[in-house]
């Protein structure tokens, strides 16, 4: 992987469209072409990237507006990373894991040049599916514990089955994890 470069597996062509097209332009592009994102490129120059995830952001949070009448650019991130083409395929897996990204755009001399995905690197490497996939898996698990975090859990009587075990409320009620699952 040391002597492989971003240029070599990257996309040439990513979808780009003009960051003044509507979110349901958007949205029917990225299901025609079966695709994840889309970049945001004016005069050959990247000025923001939309996802799936930002579209539904839009939607459940601006859900008074019309897809049609919100610009990709309105929702779009401010801070893009990047990534330049000379750089080797290792530095670019460091730079998806740190920053918890499943694409890069690429970009020499200021201009959109192509497009790198974990998707890209796991075709021309397969053999760092394993190391991908406990990167997602503590990921995953991180996101759990935020979650549990968020509820209070105590030790206590179950007020459903009467069992002593770790207890979280619900509906009102002080129940076990085998009884809220059961409900």
């Amino acid at each position: 992987m040391k002597n492989v470069f971003v240029s070599d597996i990257m996309t040439r062509e990513p979808y780009s469209i003009k960051p003044d097209t509507n979110l349901l332009k958007c949205a029917k592009i990225m299901i025609k072409k079966r695709i994840g994102s889309l970049l945001l490129v004016y005069k050959k120059r990247l000025v923001g990237i939309i996802s799936r995830r930002d579209i539904l952001w839009a939607l459940i949070k601006k859900s008074k507006e019309d897809l049609s009448t919100i610009k990709a650019i309105d929702i779009s991130p401010k801070k893009i990373a990047t990534i330049k083409p000379t750089k080797t395929i290792e530095e670019a897996l460091r730079k998806i894991k740190k920053l918890k990204l499943s694409r890069l755009p690429v970009i020499q001399n200021k201009e959109l040049v192509g497009l790198i995905t974990i998707k890209d690197i796991l075709n021309f490497h397969p053999e760092i599916y394993p190391e991908m996939s406990e990167c997602f898996k503590i990921e995953e698990e991180g996101e759990k514990l935020k979650r549990l975090r968020k509820r209070k859990i105590i030790d206590g009587i179950c007020e459903e089955c009467g069992e002593r075990d770790l207890l979280t409320e619900f509906n009102g009620m002080y129940i076990c994890e085998s009884c809220r699952n059961s409900l």
